[in-house]
């Protein structure tokens, strides 16, 4: 297949969210970029941990979250961006508005407030959480949502999205509905263990065996990451598998070792050997 690709400045995510992959990132990059595809797809795509950051993109990009939130987010970014940094321009950081915006119904806003919203709550949760939301305090920086050093990123983050297709489906629909021989898809799901952190009844632990039989007649090509346990190792033999360590942290706290495993269709998704 022929590559052809465009180079394209990568991009800090515009808030955190759990499970964001910030310290694999460059690992990951390296390992989509050496897969020929003219299709990238990501069916779990979050604030953008890895999309953000790739330095190369294909003819067509497309992103996807089951969370309403997220995809309302980035279509507003794509699509209305002076109108939403005109809703942003008096938002202050402070624990009253934040359980004010928790305890909103986000049905009741329009689309625009809606966006608001959410990035305010991601902005300021402790962890990128998405799900069990509190208010995150470090003495040691401003806080978290100041505009003046936001406006840029978000006007990063609307150029970048100029021309990607945003969805909003389950990860099964995504796939079936953008699978071709020129596709490569990266796949984040929750890890195991850890269903429920992106809210009730979004992921259930019996779809990772659904996932891999997903997988296994795939047209095209696929890149997962995710955490490395028995399980996850049972469900999918049959892929390559590539243990990776990780030092995480939260919030500047003492770090923890994780084992990572990346999951890939073949050996092609393995990063060339330095």
């Amino acid at each position: 297949m022929e590559r052809v690709f465009t180079a394209v400045e990568p991009v800090r995510p515009v808030a955190g969210y759990v499970g964001g992959k910030r310290r694999l990132a460059a690992e990951l990059c390296a390992r989509i970029a050496a897969v020929p595809h003219r299709t990238y797809a990501e069916p779990f795509v979050g604030m953008g941990g890895v999309f953000f950051r790739r330095t190369k993109a294909p003819p067509a990009e497309i992103i996807n979250d089951r969370n309403g939130e997220v995809a309302n987010l980035f279509r507003i970014l794509q699509r209305h961006y002076p109108q939403f940094m005109d809703t942003l321009r008096f938002q202050l950081s402070s624990r009253r508005e934040f359980d004010r915006l928790k305890a909103s119904d986000p049905t009741t806003l329009t689309d625009l407030e809606r966006a608001g919203r959410f990035l305010y709550l991601q902005r300021l949760a402790f962890g990128g959480k998405v799900a069990g939301q509190n208010f995150g305090v470090d003495p040691r920086s401003g806080g978290g949502f100041n505009l003046t050093r936001l406006e840029p990123l978000l006007a990063e983050v609307h150029d970048r999205l100029a021309g990607v297709v945003i969805e909003q489906l389950g990860w099964a629909a995504f796939i079936d509905r953008y699978d071709r021989p020129e596709t490569l898809f990266y796949l984040d799901p929750p890890y195991w263990g850890s269903e429920d952190d992106y809210g009730r009844g979004m992921f259930g632990r019996d779809e990772f065996e659904a996932m891999a039989a997903c997988l296994k007649t795939l047209k095209g090509r696929f890149i997962l990451s995710i955490n490395d346990v028995p399980e996850i190792r049972r469900i999918f033999a049959g892929f390559a598998q590539d243990p990776v360590s990780l030092l995480y942290s939260i919030s500047g706290g003492r770090g923890t070792q994780a084992k990572e495993l990346i999951v890939s269709s073949s050996v092609i998704g393995r990063r060339p050997a330095r």
